[in-house]
């Protein structure tokens, strides 16, 4: 019988995908576990990186001696916070390992493939290449010590991002879909400039994601955050950091009674100003950023090369007149529209542009 490796790979992918943004520092990983050509278990790398995914799949009262074992990720083969799942992969008597990416963290990179077949484990890498940029974050994540960053930005079909007449420059298809989006990120940057215009909450307000609630980073830099807001009644369910140069005590005080934290800068206009926030937030662990700045702070995104990805929802219609910009809109212009997601917006469309 011919077994088809891709359709199980791609069930380990589909399992990943449900928890990405939600590990942390760790890649969320997907595992599922086949015998006599039937799918016996699966898992993902649980909520905030631990256990992994090989542990989920493999942590049932079920005979597994004899199975096949695809994973989206190479399995770790070092001691960290728990032990390797190369371990368990032996101790559970599976037979063959099959993975399409290997492991940029050095205490594993290329390692589980030697130590699996001298247990006479049959191991092999099977690269599907519609994959190929899944771990991007990840590799980022290890290769510069830097979050991965996004941003999401709405636009006319003329490129303005303010519509004189109304609130929206997109519809409410649209807005729900970057709550979608919202969900694939440990946390989201903001102004105040934003938050007190349109007193959002920056939150998943989809059915079944309402519990993901990434951690919030606002640019503050002159402390104009106004105190009622509806955020703050979502403090609880997540950090929420101010990021100003002011530092007036006793508004400082005033808002950490409320629950925020503080990082305070020297100023935010260099790339070194940028990359010293960013190298901040990293070390808070947080792998994965979304930038719903407006055009000003993406302008300097992709201006000082730090951008990754670009969620641009666009409006089939041109404001002409009856749009604005606070800032010039080149950089953005500059861009190639990269694929057009496949959803269906109406009269929006949604590009994914892949930057670097």
């Amino acid at each position: 019988m011919t077994i088809n490796h891709s359709f199980y790979l791609n069930l380990a992918f589909q399992q990943a995908e449900k928890n990405i943004g939600n590990t942390k520092l760790n890649p969320s990983v997907g595992c599922v576990l086949v015998k006599n050509n039937t799918v016996i278990s699966s898992g993902v790398t649980s909520v905030y990186g631990r256990p992994h995914s090989e542990f989920n799949a493999l942590n049932f009262q079920i005979d597994y001696k004899g199975s096949s074992l695809y994973v989206s990720l190479e399995p770790c083969t070092h001691h960290g916070v728990t032990p390797p799942c190369v371990n368990l992969i032996k101790k559970k008597n599976v037979k063959k390992v099959f993975y399409c990416f290997n492991d940029p963290d050095k205490r594993t990179f290329k390692k589980a493939k030697k130590i699996l077949q001298k247990k006479n484990i049959l191991t092999k890498q099977l690269i599907i290449n519609k994959y190929r940029d899944f771990y991007k974050s990840y590799l980022i994540n290890k290769k510069v010590k830097l979050p991965f960053i996004s941003a999401k930005i709405a636009t006319s079909k003329d490129y303005y991002t303010i519509n004189k007449k109304s609130k929206w420059i997109t519809n409410i298809h649209s807005r729900k879909i970057t709550h979608l989006i919202r969900s694939k990120f440990d946390c989201i940057i903001s102004t105040s400039k934003s938050i007190n215009q349109d007193n959002s909450r920056l939150n998943c307000r989809i059915e079944g994601l309402n519990k993901i609630q990434p951690d919030l980073f606002i640019i503050d830099l002159n402390f104009k955050l106004k105190k009622k807001l509806k955020l703050n009644m979502l403090n609880n369910q997540r950090k929420t950091y101010i990021i100003t140069t002011n530092k007036n005590k006793k508004k400082i005080y005033l808002f950490k009674k409320k629950g925020f934290k503080f990082i305070i800068i020297n100023s935010l206009k260099y790339r070194e100003d940028f990359n010293f926030l960013l190298k901040k937030i990293f070390q808070l662990g947080h792998g994965r950023i979304l930038f719903e700045t407006g055009l000003t702070f993406l302008n300097e995104l992709i201006k000082y090369k730090f951008l990754n990805n670009l969620y641009l929802f666009q409006n089939n219609k041109k404001l002409m007149k009856n749009g604005s910009n606070n800032v010039t809109a080149k950089y953005l212009k500059s861009l190639r529209l990269g694929n057009i997601v496949k959803v269906n917006l109406n009269n929006d469309k949604l590009y994914n542009i892949r930057i670097k």
